[in-house]
């Protein structure tokens, strides 16, 4: 029989008394029952520099690892409870007692997407108490519950259960308890419990605790007398354990970092997150470094209507390490500080500011060059009010440089600029004309160098005539350059004649350059219809030229602030300037000639480009001090004719010296569905020569290889090694990597270091272990490997 019930509650409670209920968030990956893994498609775009990191996978658990008496076919949406009638089943029905009810005999209750099944039920619908005996199971769209008894009081939201067996399905999770109580609606309280995120069953790790208690008000869950058990065997003891039971920032200890280098010996680290406020709170990292002593590390962020910042502050108080840099520079006392901060002023306007120092300049060559960070060489700070508008933008600061590379001295640094004034605009006149300037005005310091202030305006004007099968783009501008320069200015070779021929001496404190820049880009584009290999693409021919003139000024006698010559390549032929910065500004009457031809497939990806261009000289370039009449020949190839390989190569032949200037080639190549090799070939003639290797090899699938390795053909050593293994299960990952390279502070610079660290190679190894559902104890060997192996997930 099946006749519906007054009560109103009885499903609710059940309901409430899973253990862990309210830590639905204990992992990132939701799961279904009928589909446990979540597996999606891992790999990214061929050629992709950075790549989303990889899920939770759970496709190695069990399909069907679920407590046994999983309903299927019960409903899912949980918002249908409040207005579903509430189905009875039971061989026995009793209810002489006009308050009191008695169900037995394979009793089911069944609401919307929950189900209530036992032995025997009684319900009291006056006390509203309640008692479910014998082999009760309880099932809702996000969980499973299973005990031996329930019983309670709806009205007061009480309830207590003995031998619990549950499993969350939204998120990964289950575990045991020998008894949950409710203490009321938002507290609840287990004894003799364990989670885990593994099978039912299968537990590769679990924690057990003497008792948990929940508080889903504050969001917060405390274990005490915890215990991590890898199998059956104990290796972590917390007498007290909190954590949170929802998506709340919650104040606690992280997870540790466990790391071994030869600068700095083993490190651990334990840090502590401490949730202050909604828009701001901190993380304590104290650490060991065996080799160098005790640091204490800080990190505070914060948020608030107008601004955001951050402040990382790491301090040793002794350092008893050694020190390889040129000059006794390290302290026993070190530190580092950086901050940042944005603020909006008003509108269109914001203050943005950071300041990063280091005690001294081995720092970071001590403590931050270990395995997964770069070489830094020097720490900028700045400061500058930002504004913008639709067709403008404009900065007004100042940025300084400390110089963090040990075996160096500060003259190597860029220069201080204090202060800085920039301002741009580009303003359409009409559809096809446009009017635009960059402007600038910078004061530069630099002690032991010359000192000045520089103006840079250059205005512009350009048009834009074309359809998609051709274009003509010329465009006017005008460069106008002013130094002021510092009063000892001529300690530093500025005074002598203009030039060549010239006779009568000058004074070289206020030198200025102004010149025309007038160029005109044109092109065709050509297309037809073609098959390659079976397959139908789009081919385009697309000639282009561009012609540049900037006639010829003589700058021997400006400063070089903050300028440098640029690597020539593809995109230099149709540059006005081949130069970065404003100190110098190449003079030009030259012709550029270049082809392109690319295949597009049937829905417009590109999969062949080819490009090769050389530029004519009609005069010697004489602030290039060149005299050729021709440039390299520039030569691009990139090619993806399939989603599972990709070629890019660059090459640069001269005429001029019948050599070859630059050559590179990159191969990738997929390998299954989350493998990856790449190979690269660097030349460039006088600087390097070098080969590059890289790989993530699926052996199974639980098993990866990981390995990088880069070779210098000028040095005749390996430059950069990295290996690894990783292993991906149910519940839990693990990757050990191990990498030995040339120190970048030391690398391509003279000075032998002069303490007992030798030799020019540093190996660093780290372990790191990921139980799925609670985290990670670290996160230094995913942005190495990133680094190191391009398409890296």
């Amino acid at each position: 029989m099946t006749p519906k019930l007054p009560p109103r509650r009885l499903l609710a409670v059940a309901a409430a008394l899973a253990v862990f209920g309210g830590q639905a968030d204990a992992s990132n990956a939701q799961i279904s029952p009928a589909s446990p893994s979540n597996q999606t498609d891992l790999a990214c775009p061929l050629g992709s520099f950075h790549c989303a990191p990889r899920p939770l996978n759970y496709a190695m658990c069990r399909p069907n690892a679920l407590l046994e008496f999983y309903d299927p076919s019960l409903g899912k949406d949980a918002s249908l409870r409040e207005t579903s009638p509430t189905l009875v089943q039971a061989q026995h029905v009793d209810s002489s007692n006009q308050s009191v009810y008695h169900l037995s005999g394979d009793v089911k209750l069944q609401r919307a997407d929950q189900q209530l099944q036992a032995e025997r039920i009684d319900y009291n619908d006056g006390s509203t108490d309640y008692d479910a005996r014998g082999n009760v199971r309880y099932q809702e769209a996000g969980q499973l519950l299973a005990a031996s008894r329930m019983r309670g009081n709806t009205e007061a939201s009480r309830g207590i259960a003995d031998d619990v067996r549950y499993q969350m399905l939204d998120a990964r999770g289950n575990g045991t308890a020998g008894q949950g109580q409710m203490l009321d609606a938002q507290h609840t309280r287990y004894s003799q419990a364990t989670y885990s995120t593994c099978d039912v069953g299968h537990h590769l790790w679990e924690f057990r605790a003497k008792s948990i208690t929940i508080n889903k008000e504050t969001g917060v869950g405390v274990a005490r007398n915890a215990t991590m058990r890898l199998g059956n065997v104990p290796f972590l003891y917390l007498p007290y354990f909190s954590f949170p039971v929802d998506d709340r920032r919650k104040s606690g200890f992280l997870y540790p970092t466990i790391g071994n280098t030869s600068r700095s010996g083993f490190e651990v680290s334990t840090p502590y997150y401490l949730n202050l406020a909604p828009n701001y709170d901190a993380t304590l990292d104290p650490r060991i470094y065996s080799e160098r002593g005790a640091m204490l590390a800080g990190e505070f962020r914060y948020l608030t209507p107008g601004s955001r910042g951050q402040l990382n502050v790491e301090y040793v108080p002794n350092d008893h390490g050694e020190s390889d840099g040129l000059a006794d520079t390290k302290d026993d006392s070190r530190y580092l500080v950086k901050f940042s901060d944005r603020t909006r002023l008003w509108q269109g306007w914001q203050f943005v500011g950071s300041y990063n120092h280091a005690s001294d300049s081995s720092y970071l060559y001590d403590y931050g060059d270990a395995l997964s960070h770069a070489a830094v060489y020097t720490l900028g700070s700045n400061a500058a009010i930002v504004g913008g508008g639709k067709w403008w933008s404009a900065s007004f600061g100042g940025t300084i440089y400390q110089n963090v590379n040990p075996f160096v001295t500060d003259r190597g640094l860029p220069y201080r600029q204090l202060p800085y004034a920039k301002f741009s605009m580009d303003v359409p006149l009409s559809r096809w004309l446009e009017f635009g300037m960059d402007t600038s005005a910078v004061a530069f310091r630099k002690t032991g160098s010359v000192e000045g202030e520089r103006e840079d305006i250059y205005p512009y004007l350009a048009a834009d005539f074309g359809t998609s099968a051709w274009f003509v783009r010329p465009r006017l501008a005008y460069r106008y350059t002013a130094y002021q320069l510092g009063s000892d200015y001529q300690d530093y070779g500025y005074r002598g004649p203009l030039g060549s021929g010239a006779t009568t001496p000058f004074d070289q404190k206020s030198p200025t350059r102004s010149l025309p820049v007038v160029s005109l880009d044109s092109g065709l584009v050509f297309d037809r219809s073609t098959t390659l290999f079976g397959s139908s693409y789009t081919q385009t021919l697309e000639p282009r030229l561009f012609y540049l003139y900037v006639p010829y000024r003589n700058q021997n006698n400006l400063p070089l602030f903050d300028t440098n010559v640029m690597s020539f390549d593809y995109w230099q032929l149709f540059s006005t300037n081949q130069f970065s910065g404003a100190d110098r500004q190449m003079d030009a009457n030259n012709l550029t000639a270049a082809l392109t031809t690319r295949l597009l497939d049937d829905s417009g990806v590109e999969r062949v480009s080819a490009s090769i261009g050389q530029i004519h000289y009609f005069s010697p370039q004489k602030v290039l001090a060149t005299d050729w009449v021709r440039s390299a020949y520039v030569a691009q190839l990139d090619v993806q004719l399939s989603d599972r390989w990709r070629l890019n190569s660059a090459y640069q032949w001269s005429p001029n010296t019948r050599l070859t200037d630059m050559a590179a080639v990159q191969l990738q190549r997929r390998l299954r569905t989350d493998g990856i090799f790449n190979f690269s070939y660097r030349y460039r003639r006088g600087l390097l020569e070098q080969y590059s290797a890289s790989v993530v090899y699926p052996v199974s699938e639980r098993w990866r290889l990981v390995g990088s390795w880069t070779y210098s053909v000028k040095d005749r050593q390996s430059v950069d090694a990295l290996a690894g293994v990783e292993y991906d299960s149910c519940c839990v990952s693990l990757r050990l990597v191990g990498r030995s390279y040339v120190n970048q502070s030391y690398y391509g610079f003279g000075p032998v270091p002069k303490g007992g660290n030798l030799d020019r190679r540093d190996n660093a190894v780290l372990f790191e272990v990921v139980f799925k559902g609670l985290g990670s104890t670290g996160g230094q060997i995913d942005p190495l490997l990133r680094r190191d192996i391009l398409g890296y997930q």
